[in-house]
């Protein structure tokens, strides 16, 4: 996990890579340019006694140099498809409302938006 600074919110921490790869119900998705990580999704599988497994998204990002190239757009999708090979029968995630680039995505890939903030995809936010 020798990623330079940008892509993640925070430095690398080798130990957290390494607890967070070392988990089965983590997922992360990388893109590349060359050799440098330029974009990320992160995914954790939610186990449920009483339900098929969802996956919550962590977190999406884009290094600033490789904005608006549809590499947000892939690595999510990319982690999508990760979740329903892995039975997910719901994804969801957070996100602040003032990010609009994230709003953006998440609209493009088509979620259902409740307040603005909770997008969900594959009945992932049905209160029945």
């Amino acid at each position: 996990m020798a990623i330079p600074a940008g892509l993640f919110d925070n430095p690398m921490d080798p130990a957290q890579a390494a607890a967070f790869l070392a988990d089965p119900l983590h997922e992360l998705v990388l893109a590349f340019d060359g050799d440098l990580a330029v974009g990320m999704a992160s995914g954790t599988v939610l186990l449920h006694p009483d339900k098929p497994p969802a996956m919550f998204v962590n977190e999406v990002g884009v290094r600033e140099s490789h904005l608006c190239q549809g590499i947000g757009t892939a690595v999510t999708k990319e982690l999508f498809a990760i979740a329903r090979a892995r039975g997910c029968k719901g994804i969801w995630l957070g996100t602040e409302p003032d990010n609009a680039p994230a709003l953006a995505l998440y609209r493009k890939l088509g979620g259902d938006e409740v307040q603005g903030v909770y997008f969900g995809w594959e009945g992932a936010l049905d209160t029945n």
